[in-house]
């Protein structure tokens, strides 16, 4: 039976919270493999004069541990 881990993570965007959450899977990615799922726990915008100027989201992404031997 695999077992899973969870991190958290923290990701922007300036362009849309689609795209941050992108961007965290993507640097997740990076150094961790066998990514399943992210669920994203909280969604924020900064703004500055009235509008928006990033996308910010709050994901916990699962993933699969390795099971060979060390």
């Amino acid at each position: 039976m695999p077992l899973v881990k969870v991190i958290e993570v923290i990701a922007s965007s300036e362009v849309s919270i689609d795209d941050a959450i992108r961007n965290a899977v993507k640097e997740a990615s990076k150094t961790i493999r066998n990514i399943d799922s992210v669920w994203v726990k909280d969604i924020k915008a900064h703004v500055k004069g009235g509008n928006i100027t990033t996308f910010g989201v709050i994901c916990n992404i699962s993933f699969r541990l390795d099971s060979s031997p060390i």
